[in-house]
C-alpha cells in the first residue's frame, strides 16, 4: 500500500480563497473589514519571516493588516501598553504576539492581557476553556487545521478510534477536544503512555505532536490509518553537505507511507494551514464582534 499525500499547502490555498470571499461579502453587506494584529518583540529571523508571511496573507485575502515590531530590550510595560491599547481598537479583531519572547517579559502577563474575544492564537485560559466545552470562538489554529484535513479527507469522522501523541495545550489538548467534537473515540498517549506502539496500533486516525524527529515507526500504524504530522524537526542532513539540515516530523515517513492509508508531508503538510486557520479565526472573531454567525466552514 502507498498511503495518499494529503497536500496541506494546496488545502490552505484553497481556504484563503473561500476566505477572501467572506471578507469580501463582510465589507459589501455590512462594512466591516476585518483587521489582525501581530506584534513580535526582537529580531528572530525565522520569527521575522513567519511574521512577514502573516502579514502578506493578511493583505492577500482583504483583511486590513497591522505589525508592530518592537525592540529586544523592549520593557514588559510597553508591549503590554500595546495590547491594551490594540484590545480597544474597533478596527483589530484580532491580536497575535508572536512567541517566545525575551526572558525579561512574562508569557503569561502577554496572554492574559489579550482580550479573549481578540485571541486568535486561542491562548487565554477563557479561549482554552471555550474548545474544551464547545462553545463558540476561536480554536487553536494547528489543531484547527488538522481537524479540516481529517474532515476533507474522511468525511465524517464519527466512531472512529483517534490517538493524539503529544499532550501540550497548544496542540495534543485541543486536538483531542476537537476529535471528541467531531463523535471519534480518542486516546491521548503521552512519554509515559505503556507500550504505546500498540496503543497506536489500533488507531484509524493518528496526530503525531510530540516533537521528537520520526519517532512513529511503521510498525505502529494501523493498515490503512490516516496519518497526521505535526512535528517539525530540523535534523543533520550530511548526504546535502557539511554543515545542511533537512526538515522531517515526528512520523517516519518513508516507512509509514508503505503502510497508512494517507499521510501529511513535512513539509507541505499541516504547516501551511497555521496561517490559513490564523486568518480564519479573525474572520470569526470579527463576526462575533458584530453579532454575525460565523462561516460554518471556516470554524470546528
Amino acid at each position: 500500500m502507498t498511503a495518499k499525500i494529503i497536500d496541506g499547502k494546496a488545502f490552505a490555498e484553497g481556504l484563503r480563497g473561500r476566505i477572501a470571499e467572506h471578507v469580501a461579502q463582510l465589507k459589501a453587506e455590512h462594512g466591516i473589514t476585518p483587521g489582525l494584529a501581530v506584534i513580535i518583540v526582537g529580531h528572530d529571523p525565522a520569527s521575522q519571516v513567519y511574521v512577514n508571511n502573516k502579514a502578506r496573507q493578511t493583505s492577500e485575502v482583504g483583511m486590513n493588516s497591522f505589525k508592530y515590531e518592537l525592540a529586544e530590550d523592549v520593557p514588559e510595560a510597553e508591549v503590554l501598553a500595546l495590547i491594551n491599547e490594540l484590545n480597544n481598537r474597533e478596527d483589530v479583531h484580532g491580536i497575535l504576539c508572536q512567541l517566545p519572547v525575551p526572558k525579561h517579559i512574562d508569557e503569561t502577563k502577554i496572554i492574559n492581557a489579550l482580550n479573549p474575544a481578540k485571541d486568535v492564537d486561542c491562548f487565554s485560559p477563557e479561549n482554552v476553556g471555550k474548545v474544551a466545552i464547545g462553545l463558540p470562538g476561536p480554536v487553536p489554529c494547528t489543531p484547527l487545521g488538522s481537524l479540516m484535513l481529517l474532515r476533507d479527507h474522511l468525511g465524517d469522522l464519527s466512531g472512529l478510534n483517534a490517538v493524539v501523541i503529544g499532550r501540550s495545550n497548544l496542540v495534543g489538548k485541543p486536538m483531542a477536544s476537537l476529535l471528541l467534537r467531531d463523535s471519534a473515540t480518542v486516546t491521548i498517549a503521552h512519554s509515559r503512555t505503556k507500550d504505546l506502539p500498540a496503543v497506536c496500533a489500533q488507531a484509524d486516525i493518528i496526530v503525531a505532536a510530540v516533537g521528537r524527529p520520526e519517532m512513529v515507526k511503521q510498525d505502529w500504524i494501523k493498515p490503512g490509518a490516516t496519518v497526521i504530522d505535526v512535528g517539525i524537526n530540523r535534523i543533520k542532513a550530511p548526504e546535502r553537505g557539511e554543515g545542511k539540515f533537512r526538515l522531517v516530523g515526528d512520523v517516519d515517513y518513508k516507512g509509514v507511507s508503505e503502510v497508512a492509508g494517507a499521510i501529511t508531508p513535512v513539509p507541505g503538510g499541516v504547516g501551511p494551514m497555521t496561517i490559513a486557520c490564523l486568518l480564519a479565526n479573525t474572520v470569526t472573531t470579527a463576526c462575533l464582534a458584530n453579532g454575525i454567525t460565523p462561516p460554518s466552514d471556516l470554524t470546528a
